[in-house]
């Protein structure tokens, strides 16, 4: 059957249309990001603004016509951080359902961290052992996911998103050394105080996903346009997330919206999502992570009923 998923995130609104026989998805019809910032502002005012939501409303439309193409025989909305934290999220869900037939699921953090596992292994050997965490910055969260196989034996969602921290710390065009590292120590006490140092000295593996670590891959290999089949696997070690944060971070905007590889509606956020990258490495004392666009999108493909 053809599939429809659109995850509308914090930062970004994303579509999968795929058919999906058998517990596995087989061909990828259409695949579509635009970034929607849907949560800006959200973690001073409580509320999603009307111009962020009319932004993903615009989205949605673009959207709709190419499901109703496609004669999608389900078509769902994973809602994360931003809805779930907004006060007025239940009303965002509802006009998505009643304006466009998607039927919403507001996700808690536990059922995103699942939908992402799922996601970033379903095409490895669900016998593989090896102690693995998946790592999905998003705008408002970032999700760490720690198995084996396609099972998930222990998550976490922190309060620690690129449009979160970015709203919080980064202030100057550039941002200062200053701002950055307060950035940087916000993240690691958020980050230290979600995973048990049990846990983080087990794992010998990282996959990431999302929009921070496909950008890493696509900037390390200056692509353009962007290939998906050649960021899919890419492995980025330290050393390169270290030099490319270094890179950005020395950078005003209009600069970062011109660096080959960067989606420039990207360039907002990036030097917050190289910064928890680097933070999530040294937190598990990892020093390379492999890239996936196998995310909560196809996840939520295979895994919502």
């Amino acid at each position: 059957m053809n599939c429809a998923v659109v995850d509308i995130g914090t930062n970004s609104t994303r579509l999968l249309l795929a058919q999906v026989e058998d517990g596995r998805v087989g061909e990828v019809l259409e695949r579509r990001t635009e970034i929607t910032r849907l949560g800006a502002g959200v973690d001073a005012d409580g509320r999603l603004g009307e111009e962020a939501m009319e932004r993903v409303y615009k989205v949605l439309d673009e959207y709709g016509k190419l499901i109703e193409r496609h004669g999608a025989d389900r078509a769902v909305a994973v809602l994360t951080s931003a809805v779930r934290d907004a006060a007025n999220g239940q009303e965002f869900a509802r006009a998505v359902h009643e304006r466009w037939g998607l039927e919403p699921h507001v996700l808690s953090g536990e059922d995103e961290a699942q939908l992402t596992f799922l996601g970033a292994t379903s095409e490895r050997d669900p016998g593989d052992q090896t102690p693995t965490v998946v790592i999905d910055i998003g705008g408002g969260s970032t999700e760490l996911v720690i198995g084996t196989g396609h099972e998930m034996t222990f998550h976490v969602s922190n309060q620690a998103g690129v449009v979160r921290q970015t709203e919080r710390h980064l202030h100057s065009d550039p941002s200062t050394e200053a701002e950055r590292e307060a950035l940087a120590e916000d993240v690691r006490k958020i980050l230290s105080a979600g995973v048990p140092e049990s846990l983080r000295r087990s794992v010998t593996h990282a996959i990431a996903v999302a929009g921070t670590a496909t950008s890493m891959a696509s900037i390390a290999q200056e692509l353009e346009p962007y290939d998906p089949d050649k960021v899919e696997g890419y492995v980025v070690t330290e050393d390169q997330c270290r030099q490319i944060s270094a890179r950005l971070s020395a950078m005003d905007l209009a600069e970062r919206r011109q660096v080959r590889g960067l989606h420039p509606d990207r360039a907002p956020t990036i030097v917050a999502g190289t910064i928890i990258l680097l933070e999530i490495l040294a937190l598990f004392d990892l020093h390379e992570f492999e890239v996936s666009e196998h995310d909560i999108l196809r996840g939520a493909a295979l895994g919502l009923e």
